[in-house]
């Protein structure tokens, strides 16, 4: 690819000048850098080519970020003494080498990965809560970097929540967790780290590490050094169960020891009506800050109010409005507007010349939050009604109830 570029810019820079006749010799005269106008050519041609392969790299470190989110619990490298930890990450949203210090949630001068999506597979038998040994380990020898999944051969796996006997997950005194694992809205958090070391279950209180909840019911934990050896993090074999748990289940446990899978429970969204239709049986001139429809006509759900002429969402949702108003007699333009918790948000505008009139009506579509406020407010012109032509009116509609974040 090289080659064939050295040669595209090679016709380029050279320029043959044919002699006098054509049994002459030929003069092959090079061009040099004095050539402005062909050395702007030649730059302009080298940025083009240097943009298409940087795009190309980009395109091929997309593609493998792909393939690894799709393959990464059936490419698990285990790891063992002697071997490297799979390493699931995505390639860096900016140039240069990337620091781990940079890389630090709490850090934001840097864009930082999601942890459930890089992290290093942890795949140690001998950290299983019903292991022993008298060849014990120690994790203050290991260099931690980065974040971390328990497996337990080829399973995922989590922290034991509770208490271990000495001598167990291959170590004198094995480390857990002394508060519960954090849910997924929790995102990352600190939690205590305790090892148990004759008949005292926080022995060593060993610094707090990072852990964060993910979907698909796993976690990921940040480990860092403990402050002596023999401790090792312990990984709870009563906790495969979670691994075999389905998306719309969850892990639950009272003893923390016995653990299975429980259908989530979904909240039943109480379907409400709300309708509402009032009129202005008057006139209007000039600014009325807010209009109050005193004759209500329906008031389905009970959101609006007569006295002040607001309407309130009972609930979140996708709200449906519209107003209107009559207008002529050579007055001046007249404008309504609809306004949504202090925004004017759409105008009904009518003008008309010579004593006829003329009516207009806008309708306005939008999600609101439980408590947003809805009005109509009068800002110029001149707008009548009576009793029956209901020709000022204000109403809406609820269409469809949501739960808004």
């Amino acid at each position: 690819m090289l080659v064939m570029h050295f040669l595209v810019l090679l016709v380029l820079v050279v320029n043959t000048v044919i002699t006098e006749d054509l049994h002459g010799q030929y003069e092959i005269e090079v061009w040099k850098k004095e050539d402005q106008s062909l050395w702007e050519q030649l730059s302009s041609l080298q940025k083009e080519v240097e943009s298409l392969k940087y795009e190309q790299a980009i395109l091929k470190q997309k593609q493998e970020v792909i393939h690894q989110m799709l393959t990464v619990d059936e490419n698990v490298t285990l790891l063992t003494e002697g071997s490297s930890p799979l390493l699931f990450s995505p390639p860096p949203l900016w140039s240069g080498e990337e620091d781990e210090a940079d890389n630090h949630p709490l850090n934001n001068s840097r864009p930082f990965y999601d942890p459930c999506y890089r992290y290093k597979i942890l795949d140690q038998a001998w950290r299983a809560t019903n292991f022993t040994t008298k060849n014990v380990q120690c994790d203050r020898k290991r260099q931690w970097q980065g974040w971390y999944r328990l497996y337990y051969r080829r399973r995922s796996i989590q922290m034991p929540e509770k208490c271990i006997k000495a001598n167990r997950c291959g170590t004198h005194a094995p480390l857990w967790l002394t508060q519960p694992h954090p849910k997924i809205r929790d995102g990352i958090v600190f939690r205590s780290v305790c090892g148990h070391w004759r008949n005292k279950c926080c022995a060593f209180k060993s610094p707090p590490i990072q852990v964060k909840a993910c979907r698909g019911n796993y976690y990921v934990y940040r480990f860092v050094k403990p402050p002596a050896c023999h401790l090792a993090y312990c990984a709870d074999v009563n906790t495969l169960v979670c691994g075999r748990c389905g998306r719309n289940q969850y892990c639950k446990s009272r003893d923390k020891i016995t653990y299975r899978c429980a259908n989530k429970r979904r909240r039943k969204i109480k379907k409400q009506a709300v309708h509402f239709f009032a009129s202005y049986p008057g006139l209007l001139k000039g600014k009325v800050n807010r209009i109050k429809f005193s004759r209500v006509l329906v008031n389905e759900g009970r959101a609006f109010n007569q006295q002040t002429g607001v309407f309130r969402a009972p609930v979140s949702g996708v709200y449906q409005f519209y107003f209107s108003s009559q207008t002529g007699g050579n007055v001046p333009a007249t404008n309504l507007w609809l306004v949504i918790n202090g925004y004017w948000v759409t105008v009904s505008h009518s003008a008309v010349k010579g004593p006829s009139s003329i009516g207009s009506l806008s309708t306005y579509m939008t999600t609101l939050r439980k408590g947003s406020e809805v009005y109509v407010t009068h800002v110029a012109g001149q707008s009548w009604a009576n009793s029956a032509s209901n020709t000022i009116t204000f109403g809406g509609s609820l269409l469809m109830q949501r739960k808004l974040e």
